[in-house]
């Protein structure tokens, strides 16, 4: 009995002690991975918990206009927008980085490093257009923290890089009332100069872009939507002056060139009798009798102006169309400009399956049937004329003034261009359609009005577009009211209280 409680307990004592063995192996196992084999990884895990990398964001570059004034700052990390909607759609605004964006390198500035979760880039205008140059890029700042959190000491910091400021070509004063003379109503004011820089461009509806975006995605009114270069109208009678160019830069008429105006003009076919009248005559009953292109351009007579199309054909005009820049984008530093659509007998066979009429050229002729043009597009025809037949490329953002840069010489004869220069001011003369400029203080306009119809019946876009002073134009000005009326009892006034407003600053 005695022999087999002697033999338990050793074979006990035994197990303890192999258990007490085995555990202390383990531990110094666990010890030796801890401190030896995964020494480095477990110091770094302590490191971080106690040191921490700050971000400290860059400054994002300025946008300035061109006398130097900030239209896009920063206050603190903050964007700030002091003409709020004036701006809205030049400006464009920032928004935060989506998930099919972070961790992305912008192919137009590696040198930047990949987007980071939370960062900011620009969304529309000019903050999209430029935001590699606009954006810098963030230091840090490396901490060590205490068991709370609070900061012991700095042990290190990198400077953030500040992006840089861009300089526009923007009027601050115009933009401004610009968008004050347009408060309430849809449409668009374009101010260039001959050269092409771009003075303003408003779009209304507009927004703020340091208020929440997200807040006016529902408006009917279509806040975000830029129609001065996203926008397709009918230009109306504004288009009226590149018909007369075509036509007598293509040997069809001249100054002599004389046509009767009988109110309306009768065409026969196969498909019936058609007519196509001039508004003069529909809305007065009256006519215009013998007329010249000067003439026709002042009282923007239709029934001239569909010879005239029928003169030069459709092919022609369509040319004439693509040598001034509207068969394409303008290529404005802007993002969102979409194409013109200009309708020629193959867009015509191919989109609707129809032949191309002569009423097609009539319509076409005016400003009207399929032809949509942008806004910012359509202002080059006034530009054209103004700058002696060149076609220059629209800028926002300044650059270095050189003889011609960016102008195409069209190289249209002088005395072509100055019967139609003559027709232009003669419309913001006595007796022209332009009737809101006819006491204007500020010397001689030439200008063109337009009323074009709409798919909406009764509703019509109210254009006005002008040049001024005539000898040696400074600005070149377009306005559009959506669905406005008449061009020159809606957007006529418009224009004239900016080009009073012009006036004033440059005549104190």
């Amino acid at each position: 009995m005695e022999s087999y409680s002697s033999t338990t307990q050793s074979w006990l004592s035994w197990f303890m002690k192999g258990i007490l063995i085995f555990g202390f192996l383990f531990l110094l196992g666990r010890l030796i991975e801890l401190q030896v084999i995964k020494g480095d990884y477990f110091r770094s895990l302590s490191d971080n918990n106690r040191i921490r990398r700050v971000p400290i964001p860059a400054p994002r570059g300025l946008i300035l206009a061109r006398g130097g004034e900030t239209l896009v700052g920063n206050r603190g990390y903050i964007r700030d927008y002091p003409l709020g909607e004036a701006f809205g759609h030049v400006s464009g605004y920032l928004g935060e980085a989506g998930p099919e964006e972070v961790g992305k390198i912008d192919p137009e500035c590696i040198e930047k490093g990949a987007r980071k979760l939370g960062s900011l880039v620009g969304r529309g205008g000019l903050e999209e257009q430029y935001n590699c140059l606009l954006s810098g890029v963030d230091g840090e700042e490396i901490v060590e923290v205490d068991a709370v959190g609070r900061i012991v000491r700095i042990m290190g910091r990198k400077d953030p890089i500040a992006g840089k400021d861009i300089k526009t070509n923007i009027d601050y004063k115009l933009q401004t009332e610009s968008a004050k003379a347009m408060k309430g109503k849809k449409g668009v004011v374009i101010i260039s100069d001959p050269a092409g820089e771009i003075l303003t461009l408003y779009s209304s509806p507009s927004f703020d872009p340091g208020s929440s975006v997200s807040k006016i995605l529902n408006d009917k009114d279509l806040p975000l939507f830029n129609r001065a270069t996203g926008g397709l109208f009918h230009p109306g009678s504004v288009f009226k002056p590149l018909v007369a160019i075509a036509a007598l830069e293509e040997g069809k008429i001249d100054k002599t060139f004389r046509y009767e105006d009988t109110g309306s003009i009768s065409v026969k076919t196969l498909y019936g009798d058609f007519s196509y009248s001039n508004w003069y005559y529909l809305q007065y009953g009256k006519t215009e009798g013998e007329i010249d292109v000067v003439r026709a351009i002042a009282r923007s007579t239709d029934t001239f102006f569909y010879k005239l199309g029928e003169m030069a054909g459709i092919e022609k005009l369509d040319e004439w169309m693509g040598k001034f820049g509207l068969d394409k984008r303008t290529g404005i530093d802007l993002p969102g400009e979409v194409e013109n659509l200009i309708p020629s007998p193959e867009w015509k066979l191919k989109e609707k399956n129809e032949k191309w009429f002569l009423g097609n050229t009539y319509h076409l002729a005016i400003g009207q049937g399929d032809l949509a043009l942008t806004p910012l597009s359509l202002n080059r025809i006034p530009s054209v004329i103004a700058s002696g037949g060149k076609l220059c490329t629209l800028r926002i953002v300044n650059r270095e003034r050189m003889v011609n840069k960016g102008c195409k010489d069209l190289k249209i004869k002088k005395e072509n261009l100055d019967l139609v220069k003559e027709g232009m001011v003669e419309a913001c003369s006595r007796g022209g359609t332009g009737y809101t400029f006819f006491d204007w203080k500020g010397g001689q306009v030439g200008c063109k009005t337009g009323t074009a119809e709409t798919n909406e019946d009764g509703k019509t876009h109210a254009w006005f577009t002008l040049f001024a002073p005539t000898d040696f134009p400074e600005i070149i000005l377009t306005v559009l009211v959506e669905g406005g009326g008449e061009g020159s009892k809606v957007a006529g006034p418009i224009a004239r209280e900016i080009m009073d407003f012009w006036n004033l600053q440059k005549h104190p």
